[in-house]
């Protein structure tokens, strides 16, 4: 079986949103963390937001970790119901999403999801979560989308590791506990 592996960055008080208040935080030790999770990756599962931003953004990127050259060469999956095609090496998934999903896993893929807080909170409601990575950084922003609306259903999770870089960020790793 494979697995659904959430990364996401998130302030102290929840937003998720345009993470570009992530830049001073940035640090060897965050990126090495993200680079070992794509390496372990088979293909990237996106909500149609970040597949967007992520589009317009990789294909042209380079740098010396791999970083770029891995992530436009990964499969990618896109849940969507508006979008109508997709290019960058990416499938469309538009209905019975939980169920498309479940099979998707059954593949034994490890898909990683990045941002997409929308197909995040579906798979939560359908159990689809394998490992959430939380990495929280030490501001408050007061506003912004938040990675849990107030109205989410209640789920427990393990923590199965956590750490700090130098810049402040808490590396948090769970699972769900079913």
């Amino acid at each position: 079986m494979g697995k659904i592996v959430v990364v996401m960055y998130v302030t102290l008080d929840g937003v998720m949103e345009e993470p570009s208040w992530t830049a001073p935080y940035w640090d060897d030790e965050l990126a090495k963390f993200q680079l070992e999770l794509l390496f372990r990756s088979d293909a990237l599962l996106l909500g149609r937001v970040t597949y967007e931003g992520f589009a317009a953004a990789w294909p042209a990127a380079e740098d010396e970790e791999g970083f770029a050259e891995r992530i436009n060469k990964l499969p990618k999956y896109v849940v969507s119901t508006t979008l109508k095609r997709t290019e960058w090496n990416a499938r469309l998934i538009t209905r019975d999403i939980p169920q498309e999903v479940s099979k998707l896993k059954k593949t034994g893929q490890r898909l990683v999801v990045y941002g997409s807080a929308e197909l995040v909170e579906s798979l939560l409601k359908h159990d689809l979560i394998d490992e959430l990575h939380l990495m929280t950084f030490p501001l408050v922003l007061g506003e912004g989308k938040r990675l849990f609306k107030e109205n989410a259903d209640q789920k427990m999770f393990n923590l199965k590791n956590i750490r700090s870089t130098d810049s402040g960020v808490l590396i948090a790793s769970y699972t769900p506990d079913k």
